[in-house]
């Protein structure tokens, strides 16, 4: 996915290698382990296709943009205007892998065939070889990766030609890509919230993995492990200030995947369930399409489907695609890293709403008249009201299941003295399958729990109150980012519950 440094990455030295790495001799083992990354995607798209290929489509019809905008990540863009455009048509921003092009991935890909039939618009961004060697966006550049720069803000700028050019709906835009281009699209998400409704990650990996060549390397494959709230601090210090509403977000992920671990699907799933506030059990499985492709889904707040993942059985690195001419048929496989098994653009489609078909609520309605009944140094006490057909509850404390009463009112017990929690409860049938959740209410705990910790930032993680990755600081339980991990930085940590940890700069005793 990630390609050598490139001039571009390092425009104060235009004829080499950074400074500290010809001194050191550190560019020289960089350069072995960028060397084993691009062997690994060159492997992936060269490889042979199977036995079942077809032979090439017939070339999609894309017209290049010429003029979008500043275009700070000096992109190509390319549309696709069905026959038949809907009137104040969605937009699907759709990114390809490394090596391959705007119009490989149009021809294969299988969106077309729906934006044909549901009359929505693609847009197609194109890295260049002048950005990156193998064509790969540059995901892990943080030139690239921030709202308002670079590679990020060239598609911002598409999204807003294609609003102004087509007459397209600005509150219905997405994103999906596969590889480079599925990593990008949590670029996306993470950095234009406001602007995307729902994106889907093919193969690609959490936002802020990584912020140069190497640490890709690792980010892509064994996977970087970090708490669900680390990997959510990410995203909210991409847009601060931002409150929502939050992208929902679906994950495809081949199980044999040498390219991108498998563990990624899980590492985004964390991030994107703890940035909606929900927990990492599915509400839901299930099995679709012809290879029984298992589907995990994650509810959010109002009952609809938050987050989902999708992984699909015994397939490399690409795209799923199924060939044919059936309703849930899609895509071509007589190009590398188009794998016939199952057709993810139908089912992409379908979770961005695009197919006409509305997010699944849930059976259940949301629980009305959840309140806080009363509270101890230990416990606080809830009620609410029942729910017609439910054959119990479930109850989240911030954002985690943590019991399944059959009936009101529920104590959590167990917690911290001076702790506050919030809390939502959701109906469950006589199947286990939930509803929709209520809406939040907050409880403090009694008692004064709190302790306050006044440190430098390498004081505060040798104490254990926080953690490390990257070179940056995360205060342990909220998993805010600290900033540098050094002396030079210091923090007030509150503790609270135990084990819990807020930074409270200025307002802790």
């Amino acid at each position: 996915m990630p390609s050598s440094y490139q001039r571009r990455s390092n425009p104060q030295l235009p004829g080499g290698p950074p400074l500290w790495a010809r001194r050191s001799g550190r560019w020289q083992r960089a350069l072995g382990r960028v060397t084993a990354v691009v062997g690994l995607v060159v492997a992936a798209a060269v490889s042979a296709p199977s036995p079942a290929a077809q032979a090439a489509p017939t070339a999609v019809a894309l017209e290049k943009i010429g003029s979008f905008g500043a275009n700070p990540g000096s992109l190509n863009m390319y549309v696709y205007e069905p026959a038949t455009l809907a009137a104040e048509p969605a937009v699907v921003v759709a990114m390809h892998g490394c090596t391959q092009s705007a119009q490989v991935y149009a021809d294969n890909a299988g969106l077309v065939k729906f934006a044909d039939r549901h009359g929505f618009l693609l847009v197609f961004p194109e890295q260049t070889s002048a950005n990156n060697s193998s064509k790969c966006f540059n995901w892990f550049q943080p030139g690239d990766t921030r709202r308002g720069q670079g590679e990020a803000a060239s598609i911002r700028q598409m999204v807003a030609h294609a609003g102004s050019a087509y007459g397209a709906d600005p509150q219905r835009t997405y994103v999906t890509g596969l590889s480079a281009g599925g990593a990008m699209t949590s670029v996306m998400l993470a950095a234009y919230p406001d602007v995307f409704r729902a994106g889907a990650v093919v193969a690609g990996l959490p936002y802020d993995c990584a912020d140069d060549v190497v640490s890709a390397y690792s980010c892509m494959n064994p996977g970087v492990d970090r708490t669900p709230s680390a990997w959510a601090q990410g995203v909210r210090d991409a847009n601060p200030g931002y409150g929502g509403p939050w992208p929902r977000v679906a994950v495809w992920q081949g199980d044999s995947d040498p390219t991108v671990a498998k563990k990624n699907a899980d590492e985004l799933r964390d991030q994107w369930t703890a940035v909606h506030g929900i927990d990492q059990s599915p509400d839901r499985t299930s099995a679709i399409g012809p290879n029984s492709t298992r589907r995990e889904q994650y509810l959010g707040a109002d009952g609809t489907v938050a987050v989902e993942v999708d992984r699909v059985p015994s397939i490399a690195h690409g795209t799923p695609v199924d060939p044919g001419t059936g309703a849930e048929q899609c895509g071509a496989t007589g190009t590398a890293n188009f794998i016939d098994s199952i057709c993810s653009s139908y089912w992409i489609t379908g979770f961005f709403g695009l197919d006409g078909s509305a997010p699944d609520p849930g059976g259940l309605p949301a629980p009305a008249g959840l309140a806080a009944t009363g509270a101890t140094d230990t416990s606080v006490t809830l009620k609410w009201n029942s729910v017609t057909g439910a054959a119990s509850y479930a109850v989240y404390r911030d954002g985690t299941r943590v019991a399944t009463p059959a009936a009101p009112p529920f104590t959590d017990t167990g917690l911290s003295p001076g702790g506050s929690h919030t809390y939502t409860v959701a109906a469950r049938d006589s199947d286990g399958e939930e509803g929709a959740r209520s809406a939040a209410v907050t409880a403090s705990t009694t008692g004064s729990g709190a302790t306050c910790w006044t440190a430098n930032n390498y004081q505060h993680v040798q104490a254990g109150r926080a953690t490390t990755s990257g070179g940056y600081t995360y205060a342990k339980g909220s998993g805010q980012n600290m900033g540098l991990y050094n002396v030079a930085v210091t923090h007030t940590l509150k503790e609270s519950p135990a084990g819990h940890y807020v930074i409270a700069d200025g307002a802790c005793p």
